[in-house]
This record gives C-alpha cells, structure tokens and sequence, in this order.
C-alpha cells in the first residue's frame, strides 16, 4: 500500500526475490506514479521502474467495506508495506494493535519522511527535501556554488533498501519467535546514514564539511580531468601506492617525491596546485589515452559515462544488468536487472507492473475464498 518510489521499490525487491506481491491501489486513478514523466504504451516508465513482479489490487480505501477488506488481506500476509501519511492507517482502523492481534506474525513496514512520530512527523516529505534535512545538500556541489540535489533520488531509493533489509530480518527474527513486529524506515534517517563522518567531525570537532564538487572527501588526487577530445575521467588515486603508479603513468615520476605530494596529508593541503598539473598533462592526451595508460598502471580510473556509454557497456552487458520486463502493449520494455546475484537462487522478472486492479478477483479468490458472485457485487458498486 504504498505509492512514488520508496514504498514501491521496497515491494519491487521483495517481489524480485520471489515474494507475492500485491500492489494496492485507488481504484480513482491509481497511485500518483502512474502519471509521472513519459510514457510507453499508456504507462509511465517511472511507475514501471518500481513495480514489476507484482500482482495489482485496487480498491476503495474511504469505503468502510474495503477498510475491512484490506484489514483481511493483511490477516493473511507475512508483510505490508504502507507510506502513508503517519495516522492514515489508522484511520482506516488498521492500527498495528488491530494488525497484529488478528495476525501475530505480519510484519508491518512503516516507510515515512520523518517517523511516526516526533515535531516533523507530520511534514509531507519527497526526496529533495529528504536531502535538505539530512544535510546531504549541504554537502553536495561546488565548492563556490548553491546547495545541489543529487542527480537521482537517494534518499529514496535508500530508504526501500533499508526497508527491504529490515524486513527480511524481522521474517528471520519471526522465525525464531513466532511472532512479527513493525518496521520503520524513514528518508530523512537514510540521508543522515549516507553521511560518512560528517556528523562526528561537526560535534566533537566543530568542523562543518564544505562542499567540495567532484573532489573526494579524502584523499587527493580524486577528481574529474578532462582529456583533450573533451572527455571526461574521473581518477582515484588518493593513497600513496595509487599516486606513486599514476605518477609514473604520467611520466612524471618525481612528483611523488615532490614534499607538496609525497604523502596524502601533503596532497591534500595542496590539492589545487596538483590538480593544476594534472590538469596540463591530461589536455595533452585523448581521454581514451588516459585510461589506458592508468589502467595499465593499476590506477582507479573509470570514464564519466553517459547513459548513452552505460547501455553499451561490455561489462554492463556481461553481467546482464538490463533486462527486457514484459508489458502486455509494448511486448517488453529494457529496464536495470536486480543489482545483486544469489547463485542458488536466483531472482526472476516473472511479471512486469500490473495494470490497476488487473489481478483484484484472482487475489481476493486465493487469499481470501471469495466466489464469483461476490466479486462480481464488489466490482458493479465500485468497491473494487
């Protein structure tokens, strides 16, 4: 029972790991994604993204027959995953009290901006402002320039993750119990646990972190030079075993011994002189160039790739990380595979996002014994 991206994806997961799962919708409509950004054959790619391998259920939340309904179909399921503004649930007489007392071992993932429960529990919450709060904003961009939001949703997608992964471990802990319990992932909290040591270093330290653009946090040199055919490649050689091989890819071997970069402290201090160099000696040579000379030196390097570059990646290709998700108009429609592999089992895209409520009669008949009869009731006064 979940809509956008967190919830979704959570679902998604969990339903490419095997489960069966069911997508609750309004019935006026669907949930919002469905009418997000472009479209292929009537549905949108961002609702498709989150909500394969999933059955669609949709129904009638403001009726009190299909509160009921809802509250008999969490009475049969290992988990429910909801977004909802903190409260709604229960005004839909699902409270966890009521949820657990009919079934002991449901788990109920509570996916929020903020928590059940606290001063901003209440605040509406998408991921930019998600990134806002958490500080993740502040530290983002360049050094001279604005606050910058990621270039896609982190906090989102974090947040499904955590989600996911909570979940599985309170089906491991129910295991052991019997019994389940609720879950809670929140974007602001996702943002706050992306933030390295930002926190620490501000409270015992005082030391609020700059933004810093392209540079890593660390180390020196980590950055993006540019070759001279205009490409891009963005080099990580901030230790002192990566720096003294890039070095010598650059036929410049003295610069390690140089006191200004000899150690990652010293490279640090005097980032800006050592990216000057760099710099030069990279407008000297085609980007292609770049890599292969610091790839045959061992040296972390890899070109900024455009989505253009991503989709005919060898590597991308080998590991079969885009994958065709069947759609019922389109035949199939490319999307990113799962982003990890379980040998023993593996996970499959049996379905692609359902249609709303296209599967409402065959859930309500296997989980719950509805007849045709009453099925057929439910769908002519609207309910479903």
């Amino acid at each position: 029972m979940s809509r956008y991206i967190a919830g979704p994806f959570c679902g998604q997961l969990l339903g490419d790991l095997g489960a069966d799962v069911v997508k609750v919708e309004r019935i006026d409509g669907g949930e919002e994604g469905r009418r997000v950004g472009e479209a292929i054959a009537g549905d949108t790619f961002f609702f498709l993204s989150a909500n394969r391998n999933k059955r669609g259920f949709a129904v009638d939340f403001r009726d009190p027959e299909c509160q009921a309904l809802l509250a008999d179909l969490a009475a049969q399921a290992d988990i429910l995953v909801e977004n909802f503004r903190p409260g709604t649930l229960e005004s839909m007489g699902m409270d966890w009290e009521s949820l657990h007392a009919r079934n002991p071992r449901l788990i109920l993932v509570r996916i929020t901006g903020f928590g059940q429960d606290g001063p901003l529990a209440q605040h509406p919450c998408f991921d930019g402002a998600a990134q806002a709060i958490s500080g993740l904003m502040s530290m983002t961009g360049q050094h001279d320039g604005p606050p910058t939001m990621s270039g896609v949703f982190v906090c989102d997608y974090t947040t499904a993750l955590y989600a996911t992964i909570a979940a599985l471990a309170a089906v491991r802990a129910r295991d052991e119990t019997g019994v389940g319990q609720v879950v809670e992932a929140t974007l602001m909290d996702s943002g706050l646990a992306l933030m390295t040591t930002a926190i620490p270093e501000y409270l015992v330290n005082g030391e609020l972190p700059p933004r810093l653009g392209n540079r890593d946090r660390y180390l020196a040199p980590s950055h993006c030079f540019r070759g001279r055919d205009g490409g891009w490649v963005y080099v990580v050689a901030g230790n002192d075993q990566h720096f003294h091989r890039f070095a010598a890819a650059m036929d410049q071997p003295n610069i390690a011994q140089d006191p200004r970069y000899a150690t990652f402290v010293a490279r640090n201090t005097n980032v800006d002189t050592l990216e000057i160099l760099i710099n030069d000696w990279a407008a000297q040579h085609d980007s292609a160039d770049i890599l292969a000379k610091l790839h045959a030196a061992d040296v972390p390097c890899e070109k900024v790739a455009t989505i253009a570059d991503v989709v005919t990646n060898p590597q991308v290709l080998h590991r079969r990380q885009i994958v065709d998700v069947p759609h019922p108009i389109a035949g199939s429609v490319p999307f990113q595979a799962p982003a990890f592999k379980m040998w023993g089992t593996p996970t499959e895209i049996s379905r692609g996002a359902p249609g709303l409520g296209e599967h409402s009669g065959d859930v309500l008949k296997e989980w719950l014994g509805y007849s045709d009869a009453d099925i057929d009731r439910l769908e002519e006064h609207g309910r479903i």
